[in-house]
């Protein structure tokens, strides 16, 4: 029985063999409708039609057409208004940038093949077009070889098929680019004659053309994906937005889906992807779906159209959680965004992964920890859950990899309503998310302490100082510490705006005079963005800082002194001895207290995070508590199976005085 071909492209640019019209009992228009529907549709679509449909086809005439037109009526109204947006011709991508001197330009021809095209913007028209029919004319040329293979291929018996008749030698397809119905002159230049919604015609097929149309440039789901942890696939867009594009997920129909009633399974065997009925970027698995893989299917836009869908299929099936985690007590307490007049915010060093994964890290710091507990694709799957986990206003962390923020951090926690900036320091840095229904970012006014130390008028003083201690001077200018600060203002009281510092001072136990410093220029920064530049501002000032409540750096910010014969001056010995008073004018508490721990290692256990509040115009609603002992302990130390990092996070809920 003859058979015809619809040529859609699928994943893996496979092909599906549809029955002609004659074996479907579809009158002319019925078999065209049928070609037209199955060439338009994304590859879920398609898969969605050929599963409903595949045995509607046996039925005759008419039944079968309404059949198809039922399979069809289940897609989502997305993708049908996209649908009929691309009308009944092919689509031709054109990607022009004017900072780039080429453009590409994507389409498939007759025979089902792809073509990817590189060509100047400069160049006139006509050679494009020239190319483009060279192109046709070998995609026909193959075409025809293929078939007369086919022809003459020897029976299974043994005998062979005669040779039919030569095809005619085709000659090079007529080539034109249309718009608003009239022809491109071929001396136009490339950049202006390739319009949006402008028609290519090679031979008798007619593609629309689509300038810049929203596209995916990157698309990845995690490795480790574990149940009961969100799962945010890793996204950079062109031409378009997440918020404005469209999210899918599937999971794979497990080997009991027939006997459990489950009726599409059961008719369609070769359907393997069940849908979740989950249509947002995050999707976070049950226990019912460990064991199965997940699919996602994502079609980019950009608020007034969309791209060319994509579908990603996880490496690995979802794992079982590891049980309770450190945080899920502490969930219960924040299980809701806080009032408009309130203020939750969290500190947290995450364990920066270019800390995590050496070789002292692993055998000598961290020994106890499970190794597989130590890689990025694991401990990012409980940072996001953690975080997200609090619903927070302002989450300021500390050893922030620029790919974790990137791609793990901004796509998860913009999901939950977060807006995030981020701060370089060296071979990691800081990050600030704040909740864009209550916060818009005013300004940002981030520093290197030694770059603002050494340059900054407003430290000269303290430089002065620092000069009569050479030594202390080059060992402090040697550290690469820096401050973010963001000034927020609230998106209900314009009136009503804060500045939200965020920090992490120098490491080394004896570098207590170096931190001692690093906070003095901290200190004089931020005062001089909360008076003089925006009067009256309050602050938050959240970090690891590396300092015990005995210390002298954490003396320094409670009581707003220090003298020059504190202990901490010659915390490095007598050589980089380096004795000065300092004093600022801040009123500053710790909002969550002194915790006896927010570092717990196997070698050492203290407190060196706190956020640091202007007592005079902010106050302490509630503390979440942190873990127990006994959860810290669990796995001996800090990072575990169970908990992401070698810190803890501090959580409290602040509001205006």
């Amino acid at each position: 029985m003859k058979e015809i071909y619809a040529k859609v492209r699928v994943r893996n640019s496979a092909r599906l063999r549809l029955p002609n019209r004659k074996s479907l009992g579809l009158n002319g228009f019925g078999s065209r409708w049928l070609r037209r529907v199955c060439v338009r549709l994304d590859p879920g679509g398609l898969l969605g039609l050929w599963s409903a449909a595949r045995f509607m086809w046996r039925l005759p005439g008419r039944a079968a057409f309404r059949g198809v037109r039922l399979a069809v009526g289940r897609r989502s109204r997305t993708e049908a208004a996209a649908d009929e947006a691309a009308g009944t011709m092919e689509r031709a991508v054109v990607r022009c940038v004017p900072s780039e001197p080429k453009l590409s330009l994507s389409f498939a021809l007759a025979d089902g093949s792809h073509k990817n095209m590189q060509r100047d913007q400069s160049e006139p028209l006509g050679r494009a077009l020239s190319r483009i029919a060279t192109n046709a004319l070998k995609g026909h040329a193959k075409a025809a070889t293929a078939k007369k293979s086919r022809k003459t291929r020897p029976q299974s018996s043994g005998g062979a098929l005669g040779a039919g008749p030569e095809p005619p030698a085709a000659c090079e397809p007529v080539v034109r680019l249309y718009y608003r119905e009239e022809a491109v002159a071929e001396d136009v230049l490339n950049v202006d004659a390739w319009q949006d919604g402008a028609v290519l015609q090679i031979g008798d097929v007619k593609y629309k053309v689509e300038r810049n149309p929203p596209a995916f440039t990157e698309l990845q789901l995690p490795r480790y994906i574990m149940a009961g942890f969100p799962v945010c696939p890793k996204l950079s867009l062109e031409f378009g937005d997440p918020a404005s594009s469209v999210f899918r997920w599937y999971k794979e129909v497990g080997p009991g889906a027939a006997e459990t009633g489950d009726s599409s399974a059961a008719s369609a065997p070769t359907l393997t992807w069940a849908e979740t009925g989950v249509e947002q970027r995050v999707y976070t698995p049950s226990n019912a779906d460990v064991g199965l893989r997940l699919k996602l299917q994502c079609t980019p836009g950009n608020g007034q159209r969309f791209g060319p869908s994509h579908e990603l299929e996880s490496v690995c099936p979802v794992e079982a959680g590891p049980g309770t985690c450190t945080f899920d007590h502490r969930h219960l307490y924040t299980k809701k965004v806080t009032a408009d007049a309130s203020v939750r915010t969290v500190s947290y060093n995450i364990l920066a992964d270019t800390y995590a994964q050496t070789e002292f890290s692993r055998t000598v710091l961290y020994p106890y920890c499970a190794p597989y507990a130590l890689e990025l694709d694991y401990r990012q799957n409980l940072i996001q859950k953690e975080l997200t986990g609090y619903n927070a206003d302002l989450i300021c962390l500390q050893e922030v990899d620029r790919a974790v923020f990137c791609d793990s951090l901004v796509p998860a926690l913009e999901a939950f309503g977060l807006r995030g900036v981020f701060r370089i320091k060296q071979h990691e840095g800081l990050a600030t998310f704040y909740r864009k229904s209550k916060f818009s970012l005013l300004s940002q006014h981030d520093i290197s302490f030694q770059e603002a130390l050494e340059s900054d008028p407003l430290h000269r003083e303290l430089l002065e100082k620092l000069q009569l201690h050479p030594l202390a001077l080059e060992k402090v200018l040697q550290r690469s510490s820096v401050l973010q600060i963001s000034v927020l203002q609230s998106t209900m009281d314009s009136s009503k705006k804060i500045c939200v510092a965020n920090t992490h001072l120098y490491w080394h136990p004896k570098g207590g005079y170096i931190r001692l410093i690093q906070m003095a220029v901290a200190l004089v920064h931020i005062r001089h963005i909360s008076c003089d530049l925006y009067p009256g501002i309050p602050v938050i000032f959240c970090g690891d800082f590396n300092s015990t409540p005995s210390t002298g750096m954490y003396h320094f910010v409670i009581n707003g002194s220090i003298s020059e014969d504190h202990e901490d001056w010659v915390s490095s010995g007598e050589e980089e001895r380096c004795n000065m008073s300092l004093t600022h004018f801040f009123k500053l508490k710790s909002a969550c207290g002194e915790p006896a721990y927010t570092n717990y290692v196997g070698g050492f256990h203290g407190c060196l995070d706190y956020i640091f509040i202007d007592s005079n115009a902010l106050e302490v609603e509630q503390v979440i508590p942190l873990p127990t002992h006994e959860e810290v302990t669990t796995h001996q130390a800090l990072p575990s199976v169970s908990h992401p990092s070698d810190h803890i996070a501090l959580v409290c809920d602040l509001k205006w005085k």
